[in-house]
């Protein structure tokens, strides 16, 4: 088979559909110490439609009997559209990750689960930007960045990338040569250490007022747009706050499930404690049980108590992973942008989110 074979117009190709393809594994990129980007394409013939900034959950077989779910940002653009890629960091704990590192390779196959999210300039416009970033969390500004690089050079971005030291500085290179060729993006890296050998000249220490406003001086009339470790994206919150400034114009992206609601909340919803428990009969179809949904409880709750399996990751309606189709019944479905408005049309919800309203079938 030759590359012309592979040739496509792309008006002869179809999107990905998370429900009917597998990604496969095209590339194995080492991009610093325990970070790694790795490039999928279709496994058949089909082209990437997202946002810049969003995420896609993979369903990665660390053991034979139980997949885990792991949630990882398309560092990729979709004005690219034949290929995405994720940057990930393998911490000491990482399961799912270190799992990748160490045994994905070109060839191999994946379901996955997206793309989803919303945290992209197209959902939160302005007329300029401020990127802000530490570690992997630079990876959903890198996709945002490199579509602007392809569709919209005269942006106006200021990036900010903060590192412990010169070599973690994810992408330096390329975002400077990105720099050269958008008239009106200013680039600027802080790091928190440095050796004699790395040559450093640039700032030092954590990001701070007096820092920003020296890369960033109209830092207060930008839309900002901050991804990192949880207590980075605080710190920088509580920043901007101190300043007095507008947070309605402040973003951040964060895989942390959303709280349930308190018990005495979903009592009063469901109507527990006043005539009696409200409990509904929930039917999986394809497993072939029944149970009983306790009030409060939600969809995957009662499977899981029933011995049936659906997938999950983040529990919190945010990652899509826990997706069953709705056969009959109605639901009260509290999501965080898991789930597309026409996939609720087709009849699909997320067990992690969905309570029943009376008795209902699901398709697992």
């Amino acid at each position: 088979m030759t590359i012309v074979s592979s040739f496509r117009h792309f008006d002869e190709l179809q999107p990905f559909n998370d429900r009917q393809q597998l990604l496969e594994c095209i590339s194995v990129t080492h991009e610093a110490p325990d970070v790694m980007t790795f490039g999928f394409k279709a496994d058949r013939d089909s082209w990437f439609r997202y946002l810049p900034g969003q995420f896609v959950t993979l369903e990665l077989p660390v053991t034979p009997d139980e997949p885990v779910h792991r949630t990882y940002t398309l560092s990729s653009t979709p004005s690219r559209p034949f290929s995405i890629a994720v940057t990930v960091k393998a911490q000491a704990t990482s399961i799912g990750t270190r799992w990748m590192f160490d045994h994905l390779k070109p060839g191999m196959k994946l379901k996955a689960f997206g793309p989803l999210g919303d945290f992209s300039f197209v959902r939160h416009p302005g007329e300029k930007y401020l990127f802000i970033s530490a570690g992997s969390g630079i990876t959903p500004m890198m996709s945002m960045t490199r579509w602007m690089a392809d569709c919209a050079p005269q942006t106006d971005v200021t990036f900010l990338s903060c590192a412990r030291q010169p070599d973690d500085l994810l992408f330096r290179e390329e975002l400077e040569n990105i720099a050269r060729n958008m008239p009106k993006m200013n680039l600027g890296f802080i790091v928190e250490t440095h050796a004699p050998r790395h040559g450093w000249h640039g700032l030092r220490g954590r990001i701070e007022t007096s820092k920003l406003a020296l890369l960033s001086p109209d830092f207060r009339e930008r839309t900002v747009f901050c991804c990192g470790p949880e207590p980075f994206m605080k710190g920088v919150k509580a920043m901007l706050e101190s300043v007095g400034f507008d947070m309605n114009r402040y973003h951040e992206e964060s895989f942390q499930p959303a709280a349930a609601p308190a018990a005495e909340e979903l009592a009063i919803r469901d109507g527990a404690g006043q005539d009696g428990e409200t409990v509904a009969t929930i039917t999986f179809t394809m497993a072939g049980k029944e149970a009983m949904c306790q009030p409060g409880q939600t969809i995957l709750q009662t499977a899981r108590s029933a011995g049936v399996r659906i997938g999950a990751a983040c529990e919190g309606g945010l990652c899509g992973t826990c997706r069953v189709m709705k056969i009959s019944g109605e639901v009260e479905m509290n999501h965080n942008g898991g789930i597309l408005d026409d996939e609720i049309d087709e009849g699909y919800i997320l067990a992690c989110c969905s309570r029943p309203l009376g008795d209902v079938q699901i398709e697992a």
